[in-house]
């Protein structure tokens, strides 16, 4: 099972996650992606679904139209793990940032 972040780890995670904000009270970040077109949208979301599956960590998300609203934490941790740290460089990656 993944180990929630410290305090050091945390900070120095969103240092380096422009645009992700932290949420203390579910110990989550999230970020809103906003895309072209539907399709670009889904896409983005096809590729993260795919990575999701291959690491066994699911996010949270939301879309309507071009937008992606992505929630992460590791729920068996009961908070922030690396493995949300690691999604969220990988869809940064994936969005173009």
């Amino acid at each position: 099972m993944a180990e929630k972040l410290n305090d050091d780890a945390r900070r120095t995670a969103l240092a380096e996650l422009g645009g992700w904000k932290h949420y203390s009270e579910r110990d989550a970040i999230s970020r809103k992606f906003e895309f072209a077109d539907f399709s670009e949208a889904f896409a983005f979301m096809t590729r993260a679904a795919l990575l999701a599956e291959k690491m066994d960590h699911h996010p949270e998300w939301f879309n309507v139209y071009n937008k992606v609203d992505v929630t992460l934490t590791t729920h068996d941790a009961d908070g922030l793990t690396e493995l949300d740290v690691e999604m969220a460089r990988a869809m940064e990656k994936m969005a173009g940032g």
